[in-house]
């Protein structure tokens, strides 16, 4: 399915149409901010992740114009505010790419993607209003994993970073060495500190190993739960619970969910 760039100006032009009757005519359109929106475009970008993540095509095409209606109902808000509107948010997008890639629009040369991204950053440290700091565009309300993984993309992309993959490993024994110490002291505060340190080197050594570490762990956490679903199924089916179960029978149980996988 191919359409024209007319045919995608006309599609755009006729959901900007509607969502301005229905910011009119609709009660709940109508009492709509960015603050009452905000926890919906969460949880809209997180359906689309997981659509993502499923390679769902039908759900990722629904989801994304989920998180559309979102960029323009902002863009018709910061209108009413007389602040900006649909337009200039395209242009300012339009005017960054540009201005990112200047190994396209301009005279830089580049090898390859790796010498792409380390330009991205110091770029970024260059653009009128942008981060003042490397580090300054991670938002903190991140999740974790995926904050701790864009610190180390970003630092890498500016020359700190290993020089041989390997040694991550070294950095790796050394932080479990330290949380089994602080673990025979029994401080929890210092054990919680280096259990910090011991997940993010093991997020680095995803990085360096080419594996995003939120998309390892969601495999896993699926992993688990249909594991471990199989083992409440199989405890309905015999007319008990899972706490009738000794942990035998439920490591039994794990193990033959775990070999239908293979």
């Amino acid at each position: 399915m191919k359409h024209s760039r007319q045919e995608k100006i006309e599609a755009l032009g006729r959901v900007i149409d509607t969502l301005d009757i229905l910011r009119v005519q609709c009660p709940w359109d109508r009492k709509q901010t960015n603050d009452s929106l905000r926890p919906n475009t969460i949880e809209e970008v997180y359906e689309l992740s997981d659509a993502l993540v499923r390679n769902d095509d039908v759900n990722i095409k629904k989801e994304l114009g989920d998180v559309l209606l979102h960029v323009l109902f902002y863009s018709r808000i910061g209108e009413e505010k007389e602040a900006f509107d649909v337009c200039d948010v395209a242009d300012a997008l339009n005017d960054k790419l540009i201005f990112r890639h200047p190994h396209i629009f301009g005279d830089v040369n580049v090898n390859d993607a790796h010498d792409v991204e380390q330009n991205w950053e110091q770029i970024k440290l260059k653009e009128k209003g942008g981060n003042k700091t490397v580090l300054g565009g991670v938002p903190a309300s991140l999740p974790s994993v995926i904050k701790a993984y864009r610190i180390q993309e970003k630092a890498a992309n500016v020359g700190f970073d290993w020089e041989n993959r390997r040694d991550v490993w070294q950095k790796v024994r050394e932080e479990l060495d330290e949380f089994a110490a602080e673990a025979e002291k029994g401080d929890h505060s210092k054990m919680e500190a280096e259990m910090g340190d011991i997940l993010f080197a093991l997020i680095n050594v995803c990085r360096l190993y080419g594996i995003h570490p939120d998309t390892a762990l969601d495999l896993t956490n699926n992993k688990f739960i249909n594991r471990f679903n199989h083992i409440e199924r199989s405890a309905t089916q015999s007319g008990r619970s899972l706490s009738d179960m000794s942990l035998g029978e439920m490591d039994r149980l794990w193990n033959e969910a775990k070999k239908s996988e293979q």
